[in-house]
């Protein structure tokens, strides 16, 4: 949702699910949708080692909630049971795809799990990262594959 540019040549989006515009019962017709180029599990991503230059992991943040909620149709919801190691799985795997000297960037929000309890389950130690939103809660960290 982030993205500028949706339809950038040199971007490969990828996420788990798609959801079409207007995809709500009731009436109530979003204006946006989630139409990857690629479907597919950031736990198994269907890519060669070292294929991307940039990787960014945005995973879903929320672990409570209903799936049919509008929120968590929009970002996606965390299993609450396996939440933790499946993004440190996918979190592998974006470093698998990444190419040496390349860059991660993993966006997380604090709404329900800290972000200094993941960073302390990745494989990599972070070069930087802020918070930013309207709360502080969202957080840019950036890593190099060295």
């Amino acid at each position: 949702m982030f993205w500028f540019d949706k339809q950038n040549d040199y971007t490969t989006f990828m996420d788990c699910r798609e959801v079409a515009k207007g995809a709500f019962p009731n009436g109530w017709n979003p204006n946006w949708c989630v139409s990857p180029d690629v479907v597919a599990d950031f736990r198994d991503m269907p890519f060669e080692d070292n294929t991307f230059k940039m990787v960014v992991f945005d995973p879903p943040h929320l672990t409570s909630g209903s799936e049919k909620s509008v929120i968590n149709k929009k970002y996606g919801l965390l299993n609450k049971e396996t939440w933790k190691q499946d993004i440190v799985d996918g979190f592998a795997e974006c470093w698998r795809v990444l190419e040496v000297g390349g860059v991660l960037i993993f966006k997380w929000n604090e709404a329900n799990i800290k972000v200094k309890e993941l960073l302390r389950s990745f494989p990599a130690d972070p070069l930087f990262g802020d918070f930013t939103g309207k709360t502080g809660k969202t957080t840019w960290v950036t890593f190099l594959k060295i």
